[in-house]
């Protein structure tokens, strides 16, 4: 009788686990893992889009181990990547600690700097296009301050620096929520004990906000690096890589190799290639800061 009631309870399991879990993991296996198999496949191939006449073997890669432009793009993305990845979190959290002092106005002051982050890449780098192409210009001509005074997206030593500055305008204020929420969690009684035994508020600040906020940092930092590497929309519309493909990030030399040039073989191996790439910088930020987290 026990071996029947457990025998019965096992296969309600199994449908269960049917029913919620089968589904979703056939369609992420066919819409994510076989396409990604099928790509790694043809980097192994002479493919140009629609068939394959041969497999080449470590042709494809080999010649982009010598493709100058690609490791160009991909140090490019990397420098990018690195300067997001501080400037955003650094001001998302002074953004942060702004917007949960107790004063009125503060609930607009959120939203406000949330919105930018609403606004689609090619809408953003359209309107930055004309901020930095006019209206910077002649507001620095009317205030005498050269630093805008010319075309950032012009110049091959600013126009790095101009996707930095929009991309940090645009991220900062979602990462801004993820702080807000970690420093609301902080419990009151905390804070106030530490008050009491004498700290002031940088103490307070670095010795009991911080190591209690190492999740939302390991959140945060992550889910910058993400948008960073991912970022096609935005370098399209502000600078389409221009000038002299000086600002062409990897994701949109890729999308060139294959589908500007045709080369869909060697553009699918710079793509397996990038995503080596991005999940090795991904899974060690991870891994360094889940340790701090253990430290701390």
């Amino acid at each position: 009788m026990e071996f029947n009631v457990s025998m019965r309870s096992r296969r309600q399991e199994v449908q269960r686990f049917a029913v919620f879990a089968l589904i979703p993991l056939a369609i992420f296996a066919l819409v994510l893992v076989v396409p990604f198999v099928r790509g790694v496949y043809f980097t192994f191939t002479d493919w140009d889009g629609f068939d394959v006449t041969k497999v080449v073997g470590f042709d494809n890669y080999a010649a982009v181990f010598q493709d100058q432009p690609f490791w160009s793009s991909l140090t490019l993305t990397l420098a990018y990547v690195g300067a997001s990845l501080v400037l955003v979190n650094v001001v998302a959290f002074g953004l942060a600690l702004l917007v949960t002092i107790p004063l009125r106005g503060v609930g607009a002051l959120r939203t406000t700097f949330f919105i930018p982050n609403l606004i689609g890449g090619v809408i953003l780098g359209l309107i930055w296009q004309f901020l930095f192409g006019q209206a910077l210009p002649v507001l620095a001509e009317s205030s005498g301050i050269p630093i805008f005074q010319d075309n950032w997206l012009l110049d091959t030593n600013t126009a790095f620096w101009a996707m930095v500055i929009v991309t940090v305008w645009q991220m900062s204020g979602y990462m801004m929520i993820i702080y807000v929420t970690a420093l609301m969690s902080i419990e009151p009684e905390l804070l106030e004990a530490s008050l009491i035994d004498g700290t002031n508020a940088l103490q307070t600040l670095v010795y009991m906000k911080l190591p209690l906020m190492a999740q939302a940092f390991t959140i945060s930092l992550f889910l910058t690096m993400r948008n960073a590497f991912m970022g096609y929309d935005l370098n399209l519309a502000l600078t389409g890589g221009n000038p002299y493909r000086t600002t062409e990030l990897i994701s949109m030399h890729v999308f060139k190799e294959a589908f500007g040039f045709g080369n869909f073989a060697s553009g699918q191996t710079q793509a397996v290639i990038m995503f080596v790439v991005i999940s090795i910088a991904a899974i060690t930020q991870v891994i360094v800061s889940k340790r701090f987290e253990i430290e701390r």
